[in-house]
């Protein structure tokens, strides 16, 4: 269903049907369909801590190759995660202009070099970085977490210009 329909069109209406349950035991077992959600991501992360812990002895572009491979072979899950509207409308707009803003800086360092993919490498981690600051997920001040930020985007980008 959540390939199908997606997770927006998802009822637990829908959900007890499609599984030929009553609603009153899907909710013995869940509080909402993000409640499953939740469930079934848990699951799908679970599952990738266990590749993790298999290719931790691997070099990174070895075990970037496995990482990625999973992410194929569930591509369909991952891809109806990120197209609900419900999340991904803010993201992908906080996304665009961050990149729209760092492309604009890295075009000034080195104009001539074909940026794309180290602007959305970039802006994808602060997005991950401004999520985890905003959910209060890192122990730093305000400042500290700025400063770092500042260093790995001055430290990539420089090393990519050269």
């Amino acid at each position: 269903m959540l390939i199908k329909d997606g997770f927006d069109e998802i009822t637990v209406k829908k959900i007890t049907e499609q599984a030929d349950i009553s609603r009153k035991t899907f909710y013995l077992h869940y509080l909402d369909k993000y409640d499953l959600l939740d469930t079934i991501v848990n699951q799908q992360l679970k599952e990738l801590e266990e590749i993790c812990e298999q290719k931790k002895e691997k070099g990174f572009i070895e075990g970037t190759v496995i990482w990625f491979n999973y992410f194929e072979q569930h591509k369909n899950f991952f891809s109806a995660l990120f197209s609900s509207k419900s999340t991904v409308s803010f993201r992908k707009q906080l996304l665009d202009f961050m990149m729209n803003q760092l492309s604009k800086k890295i075009n000034k360092i080195n104009p001539k070099k074909d940026t794309e993919i180290l602007v959305r490498f970039l802006s994808m981690a602060i997005l991950g970085i401004i999520e985890s600051f905003i959910l209060d997920e890192l122990n730093f001040s305000t400042d500290e977490i700025a400063k770092q930020v500042g260093e790995l985007l001055a430290q990539n980008i420089s090393l990519y210009s050269h």
